[in-house]
């Protein structure tokens, strides 16, 4: 981390001597240049356009911009390159720790005080201090990474059901989300929720039996499936917390015999309620997957991919169905053969009769949470890859390099699961074919 703090301020100190008259706005620009250069390549900034005699800042954006971009500058818009404030002290550091999620405190309202969730939660973490709350409010640390030591139980009144929220001009999937719960306890480095969640807590509903209710009275998309689908998992891991929740058990129950297809996304191995429960051909467990060596580097404290698949098979022994999301691919070098061995993994390991569909995305974030990844890991690698501000406004890897990676990717699906429902996740239509 030292090391990164030095090259931010060596990258600005570089910035300085090139253009010494340069104002604020272009300095920054500038200094993020070059310490973004820097950082993939390893480099010095001292030699940054040693060779170049600098007369301006426009001529030392392009220069630097073909350096960054080496893919994409001579093609991209000129407002596709986001260049913001290099600010590495904007967010304190993610706390990495592998332990069990057990919270220092319990918040609960209330209205729901009595109910099982609460008591559940009460008799597994006795040692939590146990606030009880009078209506909804702020409560835990300003730190994101300390959400895991508050635990927030509450009666959700007004998200229960809803679309899958597919941005703009992106082809949509279809996808339908039961939003059970805020907040996750692993630290993937590209986790929208570090800078969506203003809450720092885990929050979880205890009045799932009003979610359930609603599903007869919501009209759901379809999409290209042939049944409606609805899922968990966009603000919270689906399985994560399940031993406690044991929302699995009520979803379970009411989804038997329907029309309906849901699924829990996980990238956990937290299946031991499902494993008691009759078996319905119309659930899925769906796990997101990675090579191990990303899951090493940027999915800090989730299960391994060798167990997430050992946990699909029981699942498919068991007699529910399964899903897959290579979702999101993340660019490294040798990411052909290592994707390409997931995929080979997955066949050897899951029956391909239990798979349901799988999905494909490749790594894109908001600006701003660009600023929160750089912050809270400052050694990552994934924020060195080229990343441009594409066309839902969200930061992208340009279209060629995303175009070869469904190229080489789906085919290879395809092949190895002839019967299996394959499609893109958030990407637009250009792309589809």
């Amino acid at each position: 981390m030292k090391d990164i703090l030095n090259l931010a301020g060596l990258a600005q100190k570089r910035a300085q001597e090139l253009l010494p008259k340069a104002g604020i706005n272009k300095q920054r620009e500038i200094t993020r240049l070059i310490f973004e250069i820097c950082k993939r390549d390893n480099a010095n900034p001292e030699n940054i356009l040693q060779q170049q005699k600098i007369t301006n800042f426009e001529q030392a954006k392009k220069l630097l911009l073909a350096l960054r971009y080496p893919v994409s500058y001579n093609k991209a818009q000129p407002n596709a390159f986001y260049l913001p404030k290099l600010d590495l002290s904007a967010l304190p550091d993610a706390k990495i720790r592998q332990t069990d999620f057990y919270p220092k405190n319990i918040f609960i309202e209330k209205e729901v005080l009595n109910s099982a969730l609460a008591q559940r939660a009460l008799n597994k973490f006795p040692a939590a201090k146990l606030t009880v709350l009078e209506k909804k409010t702020l409560c835990g640390s300003t730190n994101y990474s300390e959400r895991k030591e508050n635990l927030v139980i509450i009666k959700e009144n007004f998200d229960f059901v809803k679309p899958c929220p597919c941005t703009k001009n992106c082809v949509c999937c279809g996808y339908n989300l039961v939003n059970l719960g805020f907040g996750c306890a692993y630290e993937c480095q590209y986790c929208f929720l570090q800078q969506y969640q203003n809450l720092h807590a885990i929050v979880l509903p205890a009045n799932i039996q009003d979610f359930l209710a609603k599903i007869n009275t919501v009209k759901f998309r379809k999409g290209p499936f042939p049944h409606i689908r609805i899922g968990s998992g966009e603000f919270t891991d689906s399985l994560l917390f399940d031993d406690l929740t044991q929302y699995s058990t009520d979803i379970v129950n009411f989804f038997c015999g329907r029309d309906e297809y849901f699924e829990f996304k996980t990238k956990s191995t937290n299946i031991d309620n499902l494993l008691k429960l009759k078996p319905a051909p119309n659930i899925v467990a769906g796990w997101s997957v990675n090579p191990q060596n990303i899951i090493d580097s940027v999915e800090p404290l989730t299960r391994p991919l060798c167990a997430r698949l050992e946990a699909a098979k029981q699942i498919a022994k068991h007699g529910f169905k399964t899903a897959f999301h290579f979702d999101p691919v993340i660019l490294h070098q040798g990411w052909q053969e290592n994707y390409s061995s997931v995929i080979e993994q997955i066949k050897n390991t899951v029956p391909q009769e239990s798979i349901a569909w799988i999905s494909m995305g490749t790594l894109r974030f908001s600006r701003e949470l660009k600023k929160c990844i750089e912050s809270r890991f400052k050694n990552n690698f994934i924020l060195d890859g080229e990343f441009l501000l594409d066309f839902d406004g969200k930061m992208r890897y340009p279209q060629q390099l995303r175009k070869q990676v469904y190229q080489t990717l789906i085919p290879k699906l395809k092949a190895a699961f002839p019967n299996t429902y394959v499609y893109l996740c958030m990407e637009e239509a250009a792309l589809q074919s």
